[in-house]
């Protein structure tokens, strides 16, 4: 290895662990204002819409982003040990989202640092881009640790074959916003990861409102596929897209 390479590799390690340090609580949504993806309450005006979502317009660190590496790094591993969940989800006006059994956790090795699976939600397109380019949906595995940090895995989707996973999910859908859905069949969230778990990495936001910075974003590089059919339900049930735009990139630096 190099003197370039391994100061390099250095960096990125540094700049990992700092963006792990920072602890953000989960918000509390019963009482949030209304937001939405379009219209008067869409993306550009959720600053607007309350105090609490000022972050959404003011945000120096926001999310989505197209992710075009600046730092070619030699990233720890991600340790995915994920316990499977009976199928337990909830449509909540903006996404289908399965909340998942405490117990799954990810680990990111050489910092030594642990996160607990809480749930996964998908998006319809993808908020993140790859180097330009949009995905039908994209797929976030939302953690916490015990101080409340976040670290949120992305997993784009790709249109091809049918996920099994999406079969079980979607056989199930709730329809209506607040409704929810619980069933005893199991889902296997390891299997809606890709088989190569390169990824990258950089200090960003929660996607929706209240757009709260100081989470740690690993997007995969390599997506999943679901069936066309599969996105068009999605799609139909949110009636619209629940993506927010790409933001800017500013001062950040994105690791791969």
């Amino acid at each position: 290895m190099n003197t370039a390479y391994r100061l390099n590799s250095t960096i990125a390690f540094s700049c990992l662990a700092l963006l792990l340090a920072s602890p953000l609580l989960f918000a509390g949504e019963n009482e949030a204002p209304h937001w939405s993806y379009s219209g008067e309450e869409g993306p550009e005006h959720w600053g607007d819409i309350s105090e609490q979502y000022r972050m959404c317009s003011e945000g120096r660190n926001q999310s989505p982003i197209d992710l075009v590496a600046d730092l070619d790094a030699d990233l720890p591993e991600l340790v995915f040990d994920y316990k499977g969940s009976p199928l337990r989800e909830i449509n909540n006006g903006h996404t289908i989202q399965q909340n998942a059994e405490p117990g799954s956790f990810l680990t990111i090795t050489d910092l030594n640092k642990r996160y607990e699976l809480k749930q996964f939600h998908f998006h319809s397109p993808s908020e993140h881009q790859i180097n330009g380019r949009s995905y039908a949906m994209e797929l976030h595995f939302v953690h916490a640790n015990d101080d409340g940090a976040l670290a949120v895995v992305g997993v784009m989707i790709d249109e091809g074959k049918e996920h099994p996973v999406l079969s079980k999910l979607w056989a199930w859908m709730p329809e209506h916003a607040g409704e929810t859905s619980e069933q005893a069949i199991g889902i296997e969230e390891t299997d809606l990861l890709p088989p190569t778990r390169d990824y990258f990495s950089y200090n960003g936001s929660l996607t929706t409102p209240p757009c709260s910075e100081g989470v740690v974003w690993m997007v995969l590089k390599n997506p999943i596929e679901a069936s066309a059919e599969q996105i068009a339900r999605f799609k139909e049930r949110m009636g619209s897209a629940t993506n927010r735009p790409v933001q800017p990139h500013n001062a950040r630096m994105i690791l791969d």
